[in-house]
């Protein structure tokens, strides 16, 4: 059953801009990228808006939908308050392009410069790759995730404070658990990730978890787990008596007196 419902869309650029209220025919059937499509179509032909496959699957149409970052295209009608606007506005951690596309460029930038996946050496010829099915799927988690970077833009610390010059973000922290927990992986990350990526600037604070689309829990097992072991690398004592006792072990064993 159709009926009227108003949406307060963000209309600008780079350089400013206003909301702008839309009033439009809705059914129930309807997500919120049906709506933007029918006022670019019939009200406002020059709307700016991102989006594929309409399907939750390539993460194009992330927008800031009343105050929560989501997908437009996963966003049904029935499930908001249509008596009230419906506000929807560009992820506000990326420069706006026009009206509710961002640039997320730096996001791509960012993938590039973490050192990609290095495969262990099979120690000889015909020798056989095993791993237990535990760790096949603890890294299958990750590979969930379709970069619409909601994650990214609820994250304070690229929000708030702006450290997009030293900390990748929880997508991209992620992205690196998947590589450090692959069972064929042979990389060390470790330091990167105290240094350059700057793990420790989260707070494990789980709004990354909550926002996330696929449903991925990248605090509880990506973020958590890695910070546990950058912790233990460089800031557990009994680690390091431990590494310095088989420095010096093998030091011995190969430069005897």
């Amino acid at each position: 059953m159709e009926k009227q419902a108003t949406f307060r869309l963000w209309r600008g650029d780079a350089s400013g801009g206003a909301f702008q209220d839309y009033t439009i025919d809705v059914d129930e059937g309807m997500v919120v990228i049906d709506a933007v499509h029918l006022i670019q179509g019939t009200k406002a032909h020059d709307l700016a808006v991102r989006w594929n496959c309409k399907a939750g699957k390539c993460g194009s149409c992330s927008a800031e939908i009343n105050g929560t970052p989501g997908l437009m295209c996963m966003t049904r009608l029935i499930d908001l308050p249509l008596d009230r606007p419906v506000v929807v506005k560009p992820l506000l951690t990326f420069p706006i392009i026009k009206d509710l596309t961002t640039d997320v460029s730096w996001n791509y930038g960012t993938k590039k410069e973490i050192k990609a996946f290095s495969p262990m050496s099979a120690h000889g010829a015909g020798k056989t790759w095993l791993a237990m099915q535990s760790d096949v799927d603890r890294v299958q988690e990750f590979r969930k995730c379709i970069e619409c970077f909601c994650c990214q833009d609820v994250c304070h610390v690229l929000r708030q404070h702006h450290l997009f010059e030293s900390f990748i973000g929880p997508r991209f922290l992620l992205y690196t658990a998947a590589l450090e927990m692959h069972p064929f992986d042979g990389g060390d990350r470790l330091s990167e990730l105290k240094n350059d990526y700057g793990i420790g600037y989260c707070n494990i604070g789980k709004c990354c978890t909550k926002v996330c689309p696929e449903e991925i829990k990248i605090t509880d097992n990506a973020i958590i787990p890695l910070k546990e072991r950058v912790a233990d690398r460089f800031y557990d004592p009994v680690q390091w008596i431990i590494r310095t006792i088989i420095k010096i072990l093998f030091h011995v064993k190969h430069n005897p007196a």
